[in-house]
């Protein structure tokens, strides 16, 4: 299975990460999201499902027999162990949905979109980082305006994340996107531009290490 280049496009919890995946979706670039794949590691009949309803009943369901992730989100963020239990259990599954995902991507190069790029080891899948950066006043004022949260609740999710300062020391690329929707499509066509250009040269290189079967005479 052969993954194409991969650009890594992460930032906190109301960053504007869909806003800029939609941008490369729309120049015709395969987006793979790791919030789907988490998704699609605990539907159910899945075995990820069982080992959490086994370990917190039913009432960690919704009446349709699906996760409820709400309730799973206030478990991990009130108990460390239990947090460190289904991370152990999730990222592994999540990460083996992601590299299929990858391999089967068509286009001149791919996008993994994660919001626990560091957290998870999924930025080993990826050839290059791209941060969408805000402050933490907008993305906190943003993420309780758009999933009606508390501030509690919002900070409490912000801080569960790889804190900016760390992130942006691990990106390639950084775009800034507390300004309007034409600045920010401005930075990601450059980086669109340039991962073309990366991706070529990536799949050149590829190419050339391929060995051919040696032909006898």
């Amino acid at each position: 299975m052969s993954i194409p280049f991969t650009v890594g496009v992460t930032g906190g919890i109301g960053c504007g990460k869909t806003v800029a995946t939609d941008y490369f979706s729309g120049r015709g670039i395969t987006i793979v999201d790791a919030d789907l794949a988490s998704r699609v590691v605990v539907k159910s009949g899945k075995p990820a499902l069982d080992a959490i309803v086994q370990r917190h009943g039913h009432d960690i369901l919704k009446k349709n027999g699906t996760l409820n992730r709400r309730k799973m989100r206030n478990i991990i963020f009130t108990s460390r162990a239990e947090k460190r239990w289904l991370e152990e259990l999730l990222h592994p599954l999540i990460n083996q949905q992601l590299r299929r995902e990858l391999g089967a991507v068509r286009s001149l190069y791919a996008i993994l979109v994660s919001p626990l790029m560091v957290e998870t080891g999924q930025i080993e899948l990826v050839d290059r980082l791209l941060v969408i950066d805000i402050s933490e006043e907008v993305q906190l004022i943003r993420t309780m305006q758009r999933d009606k949260m508390t501030e509690v609740e919002t900070q409490r999710i912000i801080d569960s994340q790889t804190d900016r300062k760390q992130r942006l020391s691990l990106a390639d690329d950084i775009v800034d996107n507390s300004g309007s929707i034409t600045k920010l499509h401005q930075q990601l066509e450059i980086c669109h531009q340039h991962y073309l250009m990366l991706a070529k040269n990536f799949s050149q290189k590829t190419a050339s290490n391929v060995q051919l079967p040696h032909n006898k005479q």
